[in-house]
């Protein structure tokens, strides 16, 4: 029930996030569903004792992974999506902590809480660059071997 409810808030915050973007209406669902599976796996990971760095790492580089696909589906720029799928793996209750600590003058237990913002706000970043380039080299692949057959084809009729 637990993750029924996490996939639930996730879809829910994705969508309203697309909403607020003013994406197009016929990508409101698939939004929502790519927050949701960067926050699935993300939690799917914390629930097994996993890093919350790595954890998010992962979820921003399936988020970025899905968000191609539903961008080639849908005819419309990736950033739709990627931009309201990675709002749930968003550290803002660590970059709270770490404001109320500065408030309160504890400045050792800000600095903790700021670090640790700051590492997991780059590991989301990587997953989304990493996702990117590998995206970037897959297409170009493609590319590559489909100019191939149409060349190789022509080649082999010429000789015959």
């Amino acid at each position: 029930m637990d993750y029924i409810l996490q996939l639930v808030c996730a879809f829910v915050a994705t969508y309203g996030i697309a909403v607020i973007f003013n994406a197009p209406k016929s990508t409101l669902v698939p939004c929502g569903l790519v927050g949701m599976i960067g926050w699935l796996i993300y939690y799917v990971m914390i629930r097994h004792d996993t890093d919350s760095v790595t954890a998010s790492f992962c979820g921003a580089f399936l988020v970025s992974i899905v968000a191609h696909y539903q961008a080639a589906k849908h005819r419309t720029p990736m950033l739709i999506f990627v931009v309201g799928g990675i709002i749930p793996l968003v550290p803002g209750g660590l970059a709270y902590e770490a404001m109320r600590h500065v408030v309160a003058n504890e400045y050792n237990e800000s600095l903790q809480f700021f670090l640790k913002t700051g590492i997991i706000t780059g590991a989301i970043v990587m997953g989304l660059v990493i996702a990117e380039v590998l995206v970037q080299l897959y297409r170009k692949m493609i590319r590559k071997m489909v100019h191939i057959k149409k060349i190789v084809p022509k080649v082999s009729k010429n000789k015959g």
